[in-house]
């Protein structure tokens, strides 16, 4: 990390967005490398080392889903911005996927914006140098390692103890519902988080969360989705605001408390709601994925729909949907960590086996981990993982 003048390389095969950027970017001080190219860009990447890259999605020659995927693997530490001329969610999944810190869709109508993410990048990178070294300095000496572990250990416990307390019981009856779930976190602190209560006489609403990245920082803003739903339920209760029963406008209102954090946290999510009488289900989708597997005695099928992440757009916006409910019927939600144990070259393949290994299994999480196999693998998990599990009269008999 350069201190005085740090170096940012523009990939981008838009001249006139280029000298643009170029020229805001060095008036702020940097220094600027520019490529036409992904190709270019990465023979650059290789011989400069910049500090931070803003590279376009949709170049003739390379596009920025292999230019990303490449400085991944090169170097995961430098910070990529992504510039696309579309809001495709695939676009914008896969890129988060492969680590992009952030995502601007061109034209760019604020610069001051994509300027505020050049230096909360540089600022990250340096807090990470700044870490780096005290970690080295650290290691000298056993006696201070095994003293900062052990207050980290406890700092992590109770952490741990804050989220665990935070989430529901399970199994737990609402309103004539089984709701039961199980978290299976990939570290101490999981970035995975649900919850479903009773609101009014007669309505269950629940959500699962599952936070970009792992560890104190993602298991914070659970915290934060578990005030907001709470807030949501007393202005219910004492106001008779209605937003806890419309999750699309729950979905809205946590886009705009996280993008009002500041911290680069997003997270997908999916919100529902079901109305006990008419047994129908409301829903609103945030980037959910895979999304919720729904049983019934005519089979096993992945619910519809779409959004965008929380805590990414500003303007994002959130709609709802609606199914008809049975009087039998097992709904399952599962964060994407559970994917990633399943066979399959393609997703959509994974998708697959998991659909039908869930319509075989019993109607709770627990047998829901027990038939995905992940019982073996909690010691090893790449991710963490969630399962919600909400049935009416559901068994294997029921089918």
């Amino acid at each position: 990390m350069k201190m005085h003048r740090p170096t940012v390389l523009l990939i981008d095969d838009d001249s006139q967005l280029r000298k643009e950027l170029s020229g805001q970017l060095s008036s702020a001080g940097h220094t600027v490398l520019e490529a036409a190219s992904g190709k270019k860009g990465l023979s650059l990447f290789a011989k400069q080392k910049p500090d931070v890259v803003i590279c376009d999605l949709h170049m003739p020659d390379e596009d920025g889903i292999d230019v990303l995927r490449k400085i991944a693997a090169s170097a995961s530490d430098v910070p990529v911005i992504v510039v696309s001329g579309t809001d495709e969610l695939s676009d914008v999944m896969e890129a988060l996927r492969l680590g992009a810190s952030d995502y601007f869709i061109k034209p760019i109508a604020d610069i001051g914006l994509l300027m505020h993410a050049v230096r909360r990048c540089l600022e990250q990178a340096a807090l990470r140098d700044e870490n780096r070294h005290y970690r080295e300095e650290l290691e000298k000496t056993n006696q201070e390692l095994a003293a900062s572990l052990q207050a980290l250990q406890m700092d992590q416990q109770a952490g741990r103890h804050v989220q665990m307390r935070m989430l529901p019981a399970t199994p737990k009856r609402i309103c004539g519902f089984r709701c039961t779930h199980r978290i299976l976190p990939s570290l101490y602190l999981s970035g995975d988080f649900i919850d479903y209560f009773k609101v009014g006489r007669s309505t269950l609403a629940f959500f699962m969360a599952d936070i970009s990245g792992h560890g104190a920082s993602s298991a914070f803003l659970t915290v934060a989705l578990k005030n907001l739903t709470a807030r949501l339920r007393s202005q219910y209760m004492h106001e008779k605001d209605p937003t806890i029963l419309d999750p699309a406008a729950v979905l809205s209102k946590a886009n705009e408390e996280l993008l009002a954090l500041g911290i680069g946290k997003h997270a997908t999510i999916f919100a529902g709601c079901i109305d006990a009488p008419t047994g129908v289900l409301t829903y609103s989708v945030g980037a959910q994925f895979p999304m919720p597997v729904l049983l019934t005695t005519a089979g096993a099928s992945y619910l519809e729909g779409q959004g965008k992440p929380i805590g990414l757009f500003p303007e994002a916006s959130y709609q709802n949907r609606q199914v008809s409910l049975p009087e039998s019927f097992a709904l399952f939600l599962c964060s994407d960590g559970v994917l990633e144990l399943l066979p399959g070259e393609k997703l959509s393949e994974r998708e697959a086996v998991l659909l039908e290994i869930l319509s075989r299994s019993g109607a709770g999480a627990n047998e829901a981990v027990s038939a995905l196999g992940l019982k073996q693998a909690i010691d090893n998990l790449p991710d963490d993982i969630a399962i919600v599990s909400i049935a009416r009269k559901w068994n294997r008999a029921a089918r």
